[in-house]
């Protein structure tokens, strides 16, 4: 399913930037963004192991993965996972990994990425989106909260490996 980004939410990009929602066909372009992604956070280069971790994602429909093509190359992609909500008893999802190819940043992909992703939530009647970012990733906090985001005040997150 390709839409030109352009209409999403008004996003403004290059007739030639098209948005698809990754099958299995598309693992190969993704695992060059995904692999990007993951050496931005000092993680060292794994294609092989990108490749079948997403090729995973997809098959089991673990994850949700929308990405970002200009001419079939990939340009970045947003990865949500499900979780579900008790107290509300709705579906909702974690927005895990956002990523764009670090030369074409604020020219509005990651912003039609993240609306991509609140319109999936919006047209499966779910809750809504939870993501998270470092304290000083100032400018994705901008961004974020540019398009409605909330930081959230009133709980405290705990994490045990």
């Amino acid at each position: 399913m390709y839409k030109p980004l352009s209409t999403i939410y008004g996003v403004s990009l290059a007739d030639n930037i098209r948005l698809v929602r990754a099958e299995s066909e598309h693992v190969g372009l993704v695992a060059e963004v995904f692999d990007a992604y993951r050496q931005y956070y000092g993680q060292v280069s794994d294609m092989a192991g990108a490749k079948r971790f997403l090729a995973e994602r997809i098959a089991n429909q673990e994850s949700v993965i929308f990405l970002a093509l200009a001419d079939n190359q990939p340009l970045g992609f947003t990865q949500l996972y499900p979780m579900f909500s008790s107290v509300s008893m709705r579906r909702s999802w974690t927005l895990n990994d956002l990523f764009v190819q670090e030369t074409l940043r604020s020219k509005g992909i990651g912003k039609a990425l993240l609306a991509t992703a609140q319109q999936f939530i919006s047209a499966q009647g779910h809750k809504g989106l939870l993501l998270e970012t470092t304290p000083d990733n100032t400018k994705a906090q901008r961004l974020y909260e540019g398009l409605g985001w909330v930081r959230e005040q009133n709980y405290y997150y705990f994490w045990q490996a």
